[in-house]
């Protein structure tokens, strides 16, 4: 059977996922194999070292540097407040003192008599990081962090801004095509990750962000729109550390789009269900897609088996992704071994593929993406 390597996206109602929750530096590991845990439950937790502020002394009190350390009111390693006198002229017969205060909370971190400059480490930034899914953590790795598995749904978007978040679903689409509009996003979608159609406006998105919603799952936006709600132009760069209210997973690409009729049938199905939401994306090396995670609870583990993720051969589902089929979706029909002149005159492998409308059209296997199960 022809079979060909193309990856893709996944749309999968019943898998195992794994997630590593893994420190930034090593700090402590709160959870042990076996635990069961919630999304917000915070598993491992660590400081990062506060920021170095540093304070010119010899300048600020007209002293030589080798005189600085002599002047310090304050000894290295212990805490300063805010405008708190570091050092202190010693003035005339007592008079007309000069004084050099903190210009941060801190620790005195150290003292130079080369350069005058003392510096101050500001305190330690927490860290915790949390479940993410609803699970079970499978794998610990002392002072780094542990593995939560979950089996459920899981969903990949094409593309995304915003962190991590969880809701229940709430899908206000009658439709795959229907645009979700300002309408829709009633004060009973406060905290729920909502599910739309084909577009989002920037209008929606800042109601939705009024309201309250966590994250919103569309099929299309227009750049412009994105634009106006990040306040600058997307890059090619990672996404996930937006701070604008929400999390959005778009699902199909820019422009309006119909979501793909399996996943909103999926969403669907899932309605009132709790799901993990993460909006971060990267387009280059180490490809990160935006993802929908639906726990489904243990009970539904043993009832089907896990598939791994397999090529494209006849009749898997794609996304066409370049010009002149971009977004349409349909489902392999042929994969000729043989190379094939495109228009450009290059050669390439291609196949054919059956829209949902039943037309056909011979694509580059690099133009399409696999939908997988």
């Amino acid at each position: 059977m022809a079979h060909a390597y193309t990856p893709g996206l996944k749309v999968t109602e019943k898998t195992l996922i794994k997630k590593d929750r893994r420190l930034p530096l090593k700090g402590q590991v709160i959870v042990k194999k076996g635990d069961k845990v919630g999304s917000d439950q915070i598993v491992a937790r660590t400081e990062l070292p506060g920021n170095v502020q540093p304070v010119n002394v010899s300048g600020l009190l007209g002293l030589l540097a080798e005189d600085v350390p002599s002047h310090m009111m304050k000894k290295i390693g212990d805490p300063v407040a805010k405008d708190e006198t570091l050092a202190e002229s010693k003035g005339f017969f007592g008079l007309f003192k000069s004084s050099c205060k903190a210009p941060v909370a801190g620790t005195l971190e150290s003292v130079s008599s080369i350069t005058g400059q003392v510096i101050l480490r500001e305190p330690p930034m927490p860290v915790q990081i949390k479940a993410y899914i609803d699970g079970q953590v499978t794998e610990v790795s002392e002072s780094e962090g542990a593995t939560v598995e979950a089996f459920g749904s899981f969903i990949q978007g094409i593309f995304g801004v915003g962190g991590e978040t969880n809701g229940d679903i709430k899908v206000v689409a009658a439709d795959p095509s229907q645009e979700l509009t300002v309408e829709m996003l009633t004060p009973d979608c406060k905290g729920k990750v909502v599910v739309g159609g084909s577009l989002i406006r920037y209008g929606a998105l800042k109601k939705a962000a009024e309201v309250g919603v966590k994250a919103v799952v569309v099929g299309g936006i227009d750049d412009a729109d994105l634009k106006k709600l990040m306040g600058y132009d997307i890059g090619v760069a990672i996404t996930g550390h937006e701070e604008v209210g929400l999390t959005l997973v778009v699902t199909e690409g820019f422009g309006q789009m119909s979501m793909a009729g399996k996943t909103f049938k999926l969403l669907k199905s899932k309605q009132g269900l709790k799901a993990s939401v993460n909006g971060a994306t990267q387009i280059r090396a180490g490809v990160m897609r935006p993802e929908v995670i639906i726990p489904l609870g243990s009970q539904d583990a043993g009832s089907e088996a896990v598939k791994e993720a397999g090529g494209m051969e006849i009749g898997s589902a794609i996304r066409v992704i370049r010009q002149p089929y971009f977004g349409k979706i349909g489902k392999v029909s042929a994969l000729p071994h043989e190379l094939q002149q495109l228009e450009s005159e290059s050669h390439a492998r291609v196949l054919e593929v059956t829209f949902e409308d039943g037309a056909k059209a011979v694509v580059p296997r690099a133009n399409v993406e696999l939908i997988e199960d």
